[in-house]
């Protein structure tokens, strides 16, 4: 189920494009704004909403949760839970009962809610489009348009500028797919489990656990 993530809400993340890229002030001012203040962070706590669906319209939704630092993360969503230590990423399926181990190949942070904030700098034009309300805050609204065709037609972030905060993101691809993680919960520099993000072999002696 991780697949589903990375192969839609972070397709465009995986490459890195050498055309030039346009960002207007406000745009610019605001995006870097959030991300400054969680990268400030020793650790970050997201509850989401994770939606998907065809032709603008999501159809199916999952909650999700996200545990980050600056180096590692814990994502559990969709009955898998996938944990980065920092130099492996461990795939659980509760489901299947299995686990599967990769060695990390430099891009395992890409799958935060917030990696647009950073990597619009080299994808993305990004354009401030106004206001919009995402529940009952006003939120600023940037749209980002990829500078090559990546299968995105275009993302639209929502943020709260005054707290520095990221509220919505939308991805709508070229195929007519959207993607949409709303933020339900967000909580900063909590005093986390020292295991936090350390895979536990013993806890999943019943698991088929591959390595590859």
């Amino acid at each position: 189920m991780i697949k589903i993530i990375t192969a839609t809400v972070l397709t465009a993340t995986m490459a890195s494009f050498s055309f030039a890229q346009k960002a207007d002030a406000k745009s610019k001012a605001l995006l870097d704004g959030v991300s400054a203040k969680y990268k400030a962070n020793k650790n970050t706590y997201f509850k989401f909403a994770y939606g998907t669906g065809k032709n603008g319209k999501v159809s199916r939704t999952q909650t999700g949760i996200y545990y980050t630092t600056p180096s590692q993360y814990k994502l559990k969503i969709m009955g898998t839970e996938q944990i980065f230590d920092g130099s492996k990423v461990y795939n659980i399926s509760a489901e299947d009962q299995e686990v599967t181990i990769a060695k990390a190949n430099g891009q395992e942070m890409m799958f935060s809610p917030t990696n647009y904030l950073s990597s619009y700098k080299r994808d993305y034009n990004a354009q401030y489009m106004g206001k919009r309300k995402v529940g009952t805050t006003s939120a600023d609204w940037v749209k980002l348009t990829p500078v090559k065709n990546n299968g995105i037609k275009h993302v639209y972030i929502y943020v709260d500028g005054a707290k520095r905060q990221l509220l919505k993101v939308e991805q709508y691809a070229t195929n007519n797919d959207v993607a949409v993680i709303a933020v339900q919960d967000y909580r900063a520099n909590q005093n986390l489990a020292s295991d936090m993000f350390r895979f536990n072999k013993a806890k999943y002696s019943n698991y088929l656990i591959t390595e590859i």
